[in-house]
């Protein structure tokens, strides 16, 4: 979103149901929340609208907490892994964002996939791979590349459907590589011809 919601929109999000985080409004704070990834529209009749990851990460911020920038379009800012990125100020902090966000992200695929399966990834990771991806490995516990210490790194690639993970040895890269697979991806290693260094490639496995 541009700005932070309304106090009616919040509203809303706050009075979601919590299990499910299905919303209640009018179409128009519904329509908002939407387009700021806040909250999706079920493809199925009645379309009903509910959290994103992101939402519940609203949802769940603590009373009196300052207000955050404003989101933007992605479900979740996973970490992806590089050097520019920083240690989050608070660990128990970030875990609690993360388990959220993965639950919400499992909720998305229950909801989304024609068939509520959760043990696959939905359209919007087939979307948003480098997202999907490194969201998958830090909920597990895997940690991400920083200036301070190394750690998996995601990356795009040309390929359709898939991205590429570096970790720091083939221990990392198959632990990295089991996790993923746990999260219902394909991941193989190769290696870069020009360079010689090893990583993974992994897609979202479609059945």
């Amino acid at each position: 979103m541009s700005r932070e919601p309304t106090a009616a929109q919040r509203r809303v999000i706050d009075a979601a149901d919590p299990v499910t985080g299905r919303l209640r409004g009018t179409e128009a704070q519904l329509t908002a929340l939407v387009r700021g990834g806040l909250a999706f529209r079920h493809p199925r009749p009645p379309h009903d609208h509910f959290l994103t990851p992101a939402g519940r990460r609203l949802r769940e911020a603590p009373a009196g907490a300052p207000e955050r920038p404003a989101p933007s379009t992605e479900v979740f800012a996973a970490r992806v892994g590089g050097a520019e990125e920083e240690v989050p100020p608070s660990a128990a902090v970030r875990l609690r964002e993360v388990r959220s966000a993965w639950q919400g992200l499992l909720e998305l695929r229950r909801m989304t996939n024609p068939d509520g399966a959760v043990d696959r990834p939905c359209a919007w990771e087939r979307g948003h791979l480098v997202r999907a991806a490194a969201l998958a490995l830090e909920a597990a516990g895997h940690h991400p590349k920083t200036a301070g210490a190394d750690g998996y790194r995601v990356r795009a690639t040309p390929q359709p459907e898939a991205v590429a993970v570096y970790a720091p040895d083939a221990a990392a890269r198959s632990a990295c590589a089991a996790t993923l697979e746990r999260a219902g991806w394909q991941a193989g290693e190769y290696t870069e011809p020009r360079t010689r260094v090893r990583y993974l490639l992994a897609s979202p496995r479609r059945a």
